[in-house]
């Protein structure tokens, strides 16, 4: 009996600590799903991510092409799209808004219209620079790189500066130098006209069926076109690649080159305003980066990536403003809805 009572009691103590493990185990794990859960609506609704983490991941090198571009897919616009509170000042202006998340087009205004780029024009140049150059190769820059319309916008380069890809990408990108995209061109393509031809295949690669380019740089030809569609999808394209948007987010560069054999430094703000502050931007948006362009057939032209006050990524377009000053009130209008 003696011992059937001190079997009971000993069965009676397991069954209560295992059941006050048990409750244990819950206790902690509810803890730690309130923990989890409080960490979930931290990182959705108050802290906006990282270029880096929401386009290419952290792990991602430098001058090679990340695993998944920003967009698994593609916003697809066929049509002009109204968005209320939203006037360009003119109707001939080819405007867009992308959410890059819903993969919606917010807002289309001749978004699959002839459009001069002017520029932008660069954006498919870099993209050829990325895939195709050794951004520590040296370029010796030529007579056709300096020989250009008057009034480009340059770098300032002289016939055999010696100048590194990076430094070239850099010049292209931040200050939009159309002798560096001369040296670029000639560089990857072995000829001007070779690299216009790799600019046309690739931009019949990504889908931009609507665009023919002549030239590297954006300079003014009547053969030189495309749509405002057509730009999201090579900044989209554009996008993929990490030291694109390394570069297309500085506001100033200090570039370096050798000329007769003496070191030569130049500082460049960038040609977008909303980097160097000149232009604000609305309430609780930052803009990324982009690309900018002006001629005089184009007008007024800038392509860029924004990101609202959660985090989320918008493509924004506006081409053919009338000025710079109008380019910048009709593209702030756009981006003051991407927190709406």
């Amino acid at each position: 009996m003696s011992k059937k009572i001190t079997r009971r009691k000993k069965k009676n103590i397991i069954n209560t600590l295992f059941l006050m493990l048990v409750l244990v185990i819950v206790f902690l794990l509810g803890i730690l799903g309130i923990i989890r859960l409080r960490q979930d609506k931290a990182l959705d609704m108050s802290y906006a991510y990282t270029v880096e983490e929401r386009l290419y991941g952290q792990s991602a090198n430098t001058n090679v092409q990340t695993a998944q571009s920003f967009a698994a897919g593609l916003c697809v616009g066929l049509q002009d799209v109204g968005l209320e509170g939203i006037n360009m000042t003119a109707s001939s202006e080819n405007a867009a808004l992308f959410d890059v998340d819903e993969k919606e087009v917010m807002f289309a205004q001749g978004i699959n219209e002839k459009a001069y780029p002017a520029s932008i024009t660069k954006i498919m140049t870099a993209i050829l620079a990325i895939k195709y150059g050794d951004m520590n190769e040296t370029v010796s820059i030529s007579q056709s790189s300096v020989t250009l319309e008057e009034g480009s916008q340059v770098c300032g380069f002289q016939v055999g500066d010696i100048v590194s890809m990076d430094e070239l990408f850099h010049g292209l990108l931040v200050y939009s130098g159309n002798d560096a995209a001369m040296a670029i061109a000639e560089n990857i393509g072995g000829s001007v006209e070779n690299f216009v031809k790799m600019m046309n295949e690739e931009a019949k690669r990504i889908g931009a069926t609507n665009t023919h380019f002549v030239n590297p740089s954006g300079l003014h030809d009547d053969d030189h076109y495309t749509t405002a569609y057509d730009i999201y999808l090579m900044l989209n394209e554009a996008l993929s690649y990490e030291y694109f948007v390394d570069t297309m987010q500085l506001g100033s560069y200090s570039l370096s080159y050798t000329r007769g054999g003496e070191n030569i430094r130049a500082y460049f703000d960038s040609t977008d305003h909303y980097l160097t502050g000149e232009e604000a931007t609305p309430l609780n948006v930052t803009v990324l980066g982009g690309k900018t362009g002006t001629t005089g057939q184009a007008g007024a032209c800038l392509a860029i990536l924004s990101q609202n006050k959660y985090g989320k990524p918008f493509v924004s377009i506006v081409l053919n403003a009338q000025t710079k000053t109008i380019l910048y009130q009709d593209m702030s209008q756009l981006l003051g809805k991407i927190n709406s």
